[in-house]
């Protein structure tokens, strides 16, 4: 009865939220006019706001001309003055929290977290289930237990201020009405290393009713294969009869779909979406449409710079009102937690601009134009996953990265190393169809195979474990960690040569 309870009343809640998702859905525009305008008043007597004439900015046209594009690395001596205790830097006051990641130029960042900016990674979690729940009626999972593979919740101090991973950070501020139902417990979540984290976490829930599991997807896939070898092979869906629902982000799903749902044993309803230490950005609010719905409410002013002019020295720049569907921009981030002008290193499409759906296509720095062909992960993922659909191949993962300097006599081409879980019965007439499927996707690439300035694609099949192994060696097993889709250089393809079958 108590859990009857509890699942109606999640459905009433989430038809009273969806009023305000749609404010999202339809006023979108004057959101982000509104968002800007507060950002610039509230930040005004700031260091930031001083440095940059914050007084003098009444429109968007102000706003660029006073407040230049950056990265990390640009705005790190504003961070560093926050790290060493000063108040009123980027934002009024000093950050509740510093999220740490590890950045692949600036070795450890720190992105501020206010006290603004931290209840809207909670409120968009709780809406994408709730968006799930409103849509389908689906809200049986809620009375089962719901787990979050994450980082540790253990915080540090810094200057006064708790530092942490961004997932740590919320797992210390879940609602209390969810904690009960939540997994794995502190102590658990609180081990450092991942793979004695995931076995305890296996030896907590396999006996548990598990409705929902969230995480990144190479992760959970770990997690799905542990739990199988301490079953003798079971299926998730024997283990966790009631299981109904899983929640990701972080990378593109598509890729490891397949082995997902064999490994679950039917095809489960799932919700993408897209957190970062720099905040909340979208959620699937739809099992019916495509794309993440952007979220102008959520104390982020929106940038966009068209992808292909991004490293120009003076790209276009422009504010929601004048995107483009299907044209790849460069992400660009003006948030409550002070930062201004982020390059927050993703590239986004817009899929629809009513409401304003995004598709994630990858990074700004992970692509391949060695020879003028600037491939994307977008590119890759389809070429790739299409004809592996096709052909009822199984793919766990792999990367992509240019041969500048092949053998004398041969053509440059690009190299993809894949660790298959079915490989292709023809390896090499498989890599032709991905070529081709490449082709398709990418004129440029096509022009230089037409050109004979490169051979078609090479692919090397990699040996079982090859990604796990290679990120324990980097430091990187688990968490928020992802393999890069894409290098302009050898740097992990030379390392993983070492896993060739």
């Amino acid at each position: 009865m108590i859990m009857g309870l509890k699942a109606a009343l999640s459905r009433i809640f989430a038809a009273m939220v969806n009023k305000d998702i749609n404010n999202i859905r339809k006023n979108s525009l004057a959101l982000q006019q509104k968002a800007l305008a507060y950002l610039v008043d509230k930040a005004k007597n700031t260091v930031f706001g001083q440095d940059h004439y914050f007084d003098q900015i009444s429109n968007y046209e102000d706003f660029k001309k006073h407040v230049p594009v950056r990265d990390y690395e640009d705005l790190r001596p504003y961070i560093d003055r926050i790290t060493h205790g000063d108040e009123d830097v980027l934002w009024p006051g000093k950050p509740e929290y510093l999220a740490k990641t590890s950045g692949t130029t600036s070795g450890v960042k720190y992105i501020p977290i206010t006290k603004e900016s931290m209840p809207e990674h909670i409120k968009a979690a709780r809406n994408a289930l709730l968006s799930y729940i409103h849509e389908t009626g689906k809200s049986d999972f809620v009375n089962g237990k719901m787990i979050f593979l994450q980082g540790s919740p253990v915080m540090d101090k810094k200057a006064g201020i708790s530092v942490g991973r961004l997932s740590g950070i919320v797992a210390n501020l879940v609602p209390a009405y969810l904690q009960k139902n939540r997994l794995p417990s502190y102590e658990i979540n609180c081990i450092e290393d991942w793979e004695q984290k995931v076995d305890a976490i296996v030896d907590e829930t396999i006996n548990r009713d598990m409705t929902l599991i969230s995480g990144i997807p190479p992760w959970c896939q770990m997690y799905f294969d542990r739990l199988a070898a301490k079953t003798n092979g079971k299926k998730i869906k024997d283990i966790f009869p009631n299981f109904k629902l899983f929640v990701y982000g972080g990378v593109n799903y598509e890729p490891y779909r397949a082995r997902i749902e064999e490994s679950i044993g039917f095809a489960i309803d799932s919700i993408e979406t897209y957190p970062a230490s720099e905040g909340f950005i979208a959620y699937q609010d739809s099992q019916k449409e495509k794309g993440l719905l952007l979220l102008t409410d959520a104390g982020i002013f929106y940038e966009f710079i068209p992808a292909d002019e991004y490293f120009n020295e003076n790209p276009t720049r422009i504010s929601l009102e004048s995107v483009e569907l299907d044209k790849n921009y460069a992400l660009i981030l003006n948030t409550t937690a002070g930062l201004w002008g982020y390059s927050i290193g993703d590239t986004i499409k817009f899929v629809s601009k009513d409401p304003y759906r995004i598709v994630v296509t990858g990074r700004i720095k992970h692509y391949i134009s060695a020879f003028g062909e600037h491939v994307i992960g977008e590119e890759v993922e389809h070429a790739l996953m299409s004809v592996a659909n096709e052909e009822g191949v199984d793919v766990v993962e792999f990367t992509v990265a240019p041969q500048v300097n092949p053998p004398k006599g041969e053509l440059p081409y690009h190299e993809w190393f894949v660790e298959f879980g079915k490989q292709p019965v023809d390896l090499q007439a498989f890599a032709l169809k991905v070529d081709k499927a490449l082709q398709k996707k990418n004129i440029y690439y096509f022009d230089l195979i037409e050109g004979n300035i490169l051979q078609p694609l090479l692919i090397r099949s990699l040996q079982k474990d090859s990604f796990i192994n290679y990120m324990r060696s980097q430091g990187k097993l688990g968490g928020q960690n992802k393999v890069p889709r894409l290098s302009n250089d050898r740097k992990i393809a030379d390392e993983l040569k070492k896993y060739i079958n």
